[in-house]
């Protein structure tokens, strides 16, 4: 059986004893097992090039699908959507449909990050309809209650349906979180019962149960793969069946490589090869299909895309592209197979010329379902190596595809032709350099501007991607700046969507976050009255952040500098101009206020961040100050309005305390419950303390307190007002408890056993009960009556009774305790330990809280393992700034709790060791508090969980940032060698006192971190610095986070990271160190020697690396001495105007920043004409701009096209192609490059259909068809020429090139 042996040779060489199962494609007389399916009588040969009779296969329902289980990880369709197929062929036990244990219905079986992604989407959405009904639930509350009971009724069963939602994804979210940390490998008993029964099993033998009993479990798992990899190749194998008999078997083999990957690399390649070969020709389009999946998965690295390029693939994928639509499926795995060459380590250097150019024309075909994904490909190819796109002439359809703004991902287009951009050696591929400006024309076109919505957002997006990229600015500075000039000019056209698009589009550029109450100020609501926006607060972490960074001067925020530069680009461009044209202009009054928002923006963002000899000439105005000076001019009124609306915007974004720069920080927090009660700034009330009686009364009375019981008829503002003003006076609260009923209403209002306060819905709009009970608890403690009255009340004792519900020490239960799950997440029950924070905050009243035994209640809820939500509660609600039995709970909590209770609690440390100073406190209490809480934080650097740890350096490193703070840390002596990479940032910080750099240098670390830091760290500092760049300019949407929740890290993107040599220089000590190493010599020789490199990546690398370490040390006071003697400051200069990396310009202008910062380096600046932005006292802010943009942006981008060589290239390879000693096939060469010229291809296809006609013999000639081949990889042809070329050769043909060696063997 010679024909048998040779085709069951095992796959892998661990398989040999499985050539007796199956039927052989050579042995046709061997008995089919499945013959009762029924044999097809042969078809005729198909219209795509494949002859039955040489396949084997029978032609199965167009329809039938091929993936089963869905599209593999990373898969789309041509619009980048993924696309799963339903399944209608033949029933098998599906391997992917069991996922840790679980079944998965067929169809939806995704991946982890897609699971991950849909939950986030979900809790997205439900969050923005949480707000919606909680905006409209606070507007409904200010109307009259009995007009809108039924309504509000609805709206909060709404809330507390989204509320519920939100939880339960969120907990879902979290599950699958978990659940890909875990390993998924299937064992083997799970393996064996996929396919038990199942007809790529052979039923097992007793000799193979004995088997399985001696091996060890790790031979039996392999063993069991390989055994399977045979097994579907034997079916494969058998000839005559249908077209889902060899897709089921094909996503087997797909599914098995999905489980083992490790199984591609023992593949036997010829007999893996061989099934391949055999789909890839079938004249089924499921099969080829199944084919192309099957290959794809099979790819393990460059060699074996060697391996699958000498199978003769290229023909069968160009063959598989130029289909007509309705073979869809197979066309879209042939481009996806051909994707998978990019996720290989040089696997684009294995795509040939020839399949490139059929993307190209692909991508080319306006209406072809595959043009995004083709387009995508050759962005990827750009990337990679721009010389196959140039080759294939695929730059003219990337820039079309780009400026006509259809593709989804313009994005990623953009950045591939910025990263041409950057260096010389890779802008010579470009023809003109002009290609991004082609995505201004839907904007600067006025008939376009009109319409085409979709294309206008997609080149919006193109244009901010642009404009945030050194390469961009540069590239769009020909011209001075022609480009951004058309842009703004573009304002002036009567479009109201380009118009309202642009302005967002320059709120993005600017990075300009509108406030708060910017929607309300475009809906015409005018802003004189300052009541609700006085109450606004600016992020308090961002806030106190940024005081602590300015105070530390140790961050500087690259992007504030990257965006005066962009301002000054701008307003040199005529963005004023543009702003006040358009306002006076303008029909649309919300257009006209969203440009007169932007206006006051800009000019505030002028005042803030350009030198004053730049911006002091904004300020004025002249255009629009002589138009209101003209009364009878025709813009008076709206030059005039504009003006006050500017003033107007101005004073409101002062009195809330906002600014442009503030909102670069952390959005402001919604503070909840237990942040309103460790509120230690109460608002300024706006009724007087001191008040007669008559206007006391009155205001009583119009509380309506005294008229009705009914809360919801109670003016709570006016109530909140009363309580932080007149009810501070002691006379005013003796009145309110003894004449009347005021405060016996309001307090009974709050005791849990009254079921007001206690069952009122957990909204939005309800928070102002918990605030108002807050400020209630306060006010009473200031006064020794209040007190009285307080100890007195049933409140107190009530609450003390509920707790005790929850002590199982206390022996007091209930069907229906007032804390249990469902009332703390959907009533406003959870309050009341924001009340009793407020209590914790004074020390009489944490005495009324010992008083009934509520710290020992305290402590037996921390034990409640299941009540994770009170206990974060309870800890989110306590004011730990007094010394009392709280703190030991605290501590119990940060590490006798859970991972999670732990991670909280280490989060609450942040408010207290982080601080800032306050006129009014005691200063040694406020350092006795945060000493207290960086002694926790040290102690948590200890945690088993590397999470915690992270937390805790994250906050120790920001509370670093007062020297205070810094030097008590030093002194707690934390040890840091456990953490590794983690604890280094803290480690840097001590350098920065005297007190640190001694206890580092007694540890050996300085000259250690030194040497590193010269060997390589700088090196790693560059991607570091250009990654956080990267994230901060990205438009990445954040989810909704609590105030405890959000990362403390959230001002770190855009920021110039911590290094070395910075905090070496700040001590004297470390100056002397640095200077006695010859590290900053060796940096400046480097920069000297090398700032004109553009060729070696790894040189640019190292002289980037020099650039931010010279930039960091200049930053310091103490480093001006090396910066004076070097003159390194003038070499920067000349790299940031004359050098041919515009990245490398970017960085030097960055680093002059830096240099800027201190003192001795603004001098040196100023003597260089570079003029540098100051605050009020003089001090550099950090933002340094030429003498004048030209000198800058003086780019002359030599393009130095390859168009030619190419060119040279097609002609000398197109002489040897066309010619050939037969007059016809001459002939027909000719007509074929006729085809490739629009003029002549009607009549070179008509003679060829005549050559056809007369002398069909001539289209089954091989060497013909390569040549043909070659005359196609050397021209453009639109895609339909392509066919049209292909479908001219017989089917056996591709027969013949495929199994060209096969043939010869034979």
């Amino acid at each position: 059986m010679p024909s048998s042996t040779d085709h069951g040779v095992s796959v892998t060489p661990t398989q040999n004893t499985f050539s007796q199962h199956g039927r052989s494609m050579s042995n046709p007389d061997a008995v089919d097992p499945h013959a009762g399916d029924g044999l097809h009588p042969p078809l005729r040969a198909g219209r795509d090039g494949r002859s039955q009779s040489n396949s084997g296969f029978a032609f199965g329902p167009r329809g039938a699908p091929l993936a089963p289980l869905g599209p593999p990880p990373g898969s789309f369709s041509a619009d980048l959507k993924t696309v799963t197929t339903p399944r209608i062929a033949t029933p098998r036990p599906d391997l992917g449909l069991y996922t840790s244990g679980e079944y998965v219905a067929p169809g939806v079986m995704q991946t982890s990050e897609q699971r991950q992604a849909e939950f986030r989407d979900k809790i997205n959405k439900e969050t923005k309809i949480k707000i919606g009904s909680e905006n409209l639930l606070e507007a409904l509350i200010s109307k009259n209650a009995k007009q809108t009971k039924d309504q509000r009724l609805r709206v909060e069963s709404e809330l507390s349906s989204s509320n519920r939602k939100i939880a339960d994804l969120k907990s879902q979210l979290d599950d699958e979180i978990e659940k890909a940390k875990r390993p998924s490998t299937p064992s083997r008993a799970q393996i064996s019962g996929w396919f038990q029964g199942s007809p790529l099993r052979s039923p097992g033998t007793k000799e193979d149960e004995i088997l399985d009993e001696g091996l060890p479990s790790e031979d039996l798992e392999s063993e069991s793969s390989t055994f399977i990899l045979a097994e579907i190749l034997q079916a494969l194998e058998i000839e005559g069946m249908q077209p889902d008999y060899y897709v089921e078997r094909a996503n087997s083999l797909v599914e098995l490589f999905k489980r083992y990957p490790a199984l591609k690399y023992d593949l036997a390649w010829p007999i893996f090869g061989l099934r391949v070969q055999t789909m890839l020709l079938s004249e089924s389009r499921e099969v080829v299909a199944a084919g192309y999946r099957v290959t794809r998965h099979a790819i393990a690295d460059r060699k074996s895309l060697q391996i699958i390029r000498g199978l003769n693939t290229d023909s069968l994928v160009i063959l598989s592209l130029v289909k007509e639509s309705k073979a869809s499926i197979e066309r879209e795995q042939a481009l996806k197979f051909v994707r998978a060459f990019l996720d290989v380590k040089d696997g684009v250097r294995e795509l040939s010329n020839a399949v490139v150019r059929t993307v190209v024309s692909v991508a080319e075909q306006y209406e072809d379902r595959l043009r995004s994904m083709s387009i995508l490909t050759l962005s990827e190819i750009l990337i990679r190596d721009p010389s196959m796109v140039v080759r294939a002439g695929g730059i003219a359809s990337l820039a079309e595809a780009l400026a006509e703004g259809s593709y989804h991902g313009s994005e990623s287009l953009a950045i591939a032709f910025l990263h041409l951009l950057d260096t010389p050696q890779q802008r010579k591929f470009l023809k003109s350099g002009h290609e991004l400006e082609g995505v201004f024309t839907p904007f600067t076109d006025p008939i376009a501007v009109h319409e085409h919505e979709e294309r206008l957002k997609s080149c919006a997006r193109s244009i901010a991607v642009i404009l945030k990229t050194w390469p961009g600015i540069f590239a769009l500075s020909r011209g001075n700046f022609a480009a951004i000039r058309s842009l703004l000019v573009s304002l002036y056209y009567p479009a109201p969507f380009a118009r309202d698009l642009l302005l967002d589009l320059l709120f993005d550029i600017l990075h300009i976050k509108p406030p708060s109450w910017s929607s309300s100020f475009l809906a015409g609501r005018r802003l004189t009255t300052y009541g609700r926006v006085a109450k606004l607060e600016a992020g308090p972490s961002g806030t106190a952040f940024r005081m602590n960074l300015e105070e530390d001067g140790s961050h500087f925020s690259l992007v504030e500098h990257f965006r005066a530069l962009i301002l000054a680009v701008l307003i040199h461009c005529g963005l004023i101009k543009a702003l006040s044209d358009l306002i006076e202009d303008a029909t649309d009054i919300t257009q006209r206020r969203k440009a007169t928002l932007l206006l006051g923006e800009v000019l505030k963002l002028a005042n803030d961040s350009l030198p004053g000899s730049a911006s002091a000439d904004l300020q004025v105005m002249p255009t629009l100050l002589m138009s209101a000076s003209q009364e009878e001019s025709d813009n008076f009124s709206s030059a005039t309005g504009m003006i006050f609306q500017i003033d107007s915007v101005n004073r409101t974004l002062h009195r809330s305390g906002l600014s442009s720069k503030a909102a670069l920080g952390p959005s402001s927090r919604n503070r909840d419950s237990a942040s309103l009660a460790r509120s230690s700034d109460p608002v300024k009330s706006k009724l007087s303390i001191d008040m007669d009686d008559i206007q006391f009364r009155s205001l009583l009375l119009d509380t309506q307190v005294l008229a009705t019981v009914n809360y919801l008829k109670w003016k709570w503002d006016l109530i909140n007002d009363l309580i932080e003003g007149p009810l501070l006076n002691p006379r005013r609260l003796d009145e309110a408890i003894k004449t009347t009923k005021f405060l016996k209403r309001l307090v009974g209002f709050y005791r849990p056993f009254k079921w007001r306060f206690s069952d009122a819905k957990n909204t939005k709009p309800n928070q102002r009960y918990v605030r108002t009970g807050c400020a209630l608890l306060k006010s009473l403690l200031q006064n020794p009556e209040g007190i009285s009255y307080l100890t007195e009340s049933k409140l107190l004792r009530q609450l003390a009774e509920c707790l005790a519900q929850l002590d199982k020490m206390s022996g007091l239960t209930s069907t229906s305790p007032l804390f249990s799950p469902y009332r703390v997440s959907e009533t406003l029950t959870g309050g009341y330990f924001a009340l009793l924070g407020a209590l914790s905050s004074d020390p009489k009243g944490l005495q009324m809280l010992e008083r009934w035994r509520m710290i020992n209640m305290f402590y037996h809820i921390m034990d409640l393992v299941e009540r994770d939500d009170l206990i974060k509660i309870l800890l989110g609600s306590m004011d730990f700034s007094l010394d009392s039995h709280l703190r030991v709970m605290l501590s119990k909590a940060l590490t006798a709790c859970p991972k999670n209770i732990r991670i909280y609690s280490t989060k609450i440390l942040r408010q207290y060791a982080t601080r800032p100073p306050e006129a009014n406190s005691n200063k040694e209490t406020e350092m006795e508090c945060s000493e207290w809480a960086i002694r926790l934080l040290v102690t948590q650097l200890y945690d088993p969980e590397v999470e915690v740890c992270e937390v805790a350096i994250q906050i120790l490193e920001e509370a670093c940032n007062r020297r205070l703070h810094l030097e008590y840390v030093v002194k707690c002596r934390p040890a840091l060698d456990h953490l590794g990479e983690i604890g280094a940032p803290l480690l840097l910080r001590f350098l920065s006192t005297s007190l640190g750099y001694q206890y580092l240098d007694g540890l050996d670390y300085i000259t250690q971190e030194m040497d590193d830091w010269f060997l390589g760290r700088n090196d790693t500092y560059v991607t570091l610095v250009e990654a956080s760049l990267c994230r901060a300019f990205s438009d990445i949407s954040e989810r909704p986070k609590s105030n405890l929740d959000e990362s403390t890290n959230s001002l770190a993107f855009g920021l110039v990271p911590p290094h070395f040599y910075r905090e070496l220089t700040r001590t004297s000590e470390g100056c002397k160190l640095l200077g006695e190493s010859g590290h900053f010599g060796e940096f400046v020789a480097t920069i000297q020697e090398f700032w004109s490199e553009y060729e070696d990546l790894e040189i640019m690398l190292k002289v980037k690396g020099c650039l931010w370490a010279v930039g960091n040390v200049g930053s310091m006071e103490l480093g001006a001495p090396f910066l004076e003697a070097t003159d390194i400051a003038t070499w920067i200069i000349r790299i940031a105007v004359n050098s041919a990396v515009m990245t490398m310009r970017g960085t030097a202008f960055f680093v002059l920043g830096l240099i800027s910062r201190s003192l001795h380096g603004l001098e040196i600046l100023a003597e260089h004409g570079w003029t540098t932005t100051t605050n009020y006292l003089g001090k550099s802010l950090g933002y340094c701009l030429p003498p004048n943009l030209g000198s800058l942006f003086s780019t002359n981008i030599q393009i130095a096209s390859l168009e030619q060589d190419v060119e040279l290239a097609v002609r000398t390879n197109l002489k040897s192609t066309v010619s050939d000693e037969d007059p016809i096939n001459a002939r027909i060469l000719s007509l074929a490059v006729d085809l490739a010229n629009t003029v002549l291809t009607k009549k070179a296809a008509g003679d060829l259909y005549g050559i056809k006609a007369k002398k069909p013999e001539y289209f089954s000639s091989v060497p013909l068809f390569r040549k043909i081949m070659l005359i196609l990889e050397s021209h453009a042809y639109r895609l339909p020429v392509r066919r049209f070329v292909m479908e001219l050769f017989d089917k056996s043909v591709m027969r013949q090139i495929v199994l060209e060696d096969d043939l010869d063997d034979d």
